[in-house]
């Protein structure tokens, strides 16, 4: 905790002494406090609050749709060789493609609103809950996977009592990866296919050359990936305990 804190302020101290001596312009880069005092202003306001629940609404639901897509693929894929075989030349494949370059398609085929920009953040969370479903599964204890076969259990009751315990550190891992990345695709999705979150309040801050407005958007989107990063984390603290 301490490292992370004593680099943030020094951080905030070299922005502040080189604002505080003129050496950079305030238009392209406001002081701290100014940064401050303008989020403040807005949270007061309400307007950046508006946005912000609109970036959080469509994070949320690409996540539910990254994650119920893939931790039953990832399920599929862990238990079932010729799945795996079959599905991962495809999977490899399509990390080539860069999710957010799919935006522009997505807004010709499904238009635009908050669907297009959810299914945008749940291709970007699909990959990570895959990848981390299928190692949580893959890295069980074969010994005691036996032993609960031996004693009876049926497959459902593995499922529940066993395999979905034992695997959900390595899914939660993924659930905070993807969950993190889902505000980035929102932020992307709004750029493209637009949208009332802050993606779109970025953008008509870039058209106004608000310096100090953009600074504010994304020490917003900074305090939502790391309040995000922080809650899963918690839960996969509560977890392992």
């Amino acid at each position: 905790m301490l490292p992370p804190l004593v680099f943030g302020l020094l951080l905030l101290g070299s922005w502040e002494a080189v604002t505080a001596t003129g050496a950079v312009s305030a238009f392209f880069l406001p002081a701290p406090g100014t940064v401050a005092q303008a989020f403040v202003d807005a949270v007061a306001h309400g307007s950046l609050l508006d946005y912000t629940w609109q970036t959080v609404l469509e994070s949320l639901a690409g996540s539910a749709l990254g994650i119920a897509a893939a931790v039953p693929l990832g399920y599929l894929m862990a238990r079932s060789t010729i799945a795996a075989r079959a599905l991962q030349p495809y999977l490899a494949a399509s990390q080539a493609v860069p999710a957010v370059a799919l935006a522009p398609l997505l807004a010709i085929w499904v238009g635009y609103g908050l669907l297009p920009i959810a299914i945008l953040c749940a291709l970007l969370v699909f990959f990570p809950m895959l990848v981390n479903t299928m190692l949580g599964l893959r890295e069980l204890d074969p010994e005691v996977l036996n032993a609960a076969r031996v004693d009876g259990v049926g497959h459902w009751g593995m499922l529940r009592h066993i395999e979905f315990p034992l695997a959900l550190p390595s899914v939660l891992a993924g659930v905070r990866t993807g969950c993190t990345l889902s505000i980035t695709g929102a932020v992307v999705g709004e750029f493209v296919m637009g949208g009332e979150g802050l993606g779109q309040l970025l953008a008509v801050q870039r058209g106004q050359a608000d310096s100090t407005g953009l600074f504010v958007s994304l020490l917003t989107l900074t305090l939502l990936a790391a309040g995000t990063y922080g809650a899963v984390r918690l839960v996969e603290l509560r977890v392992d305990r």
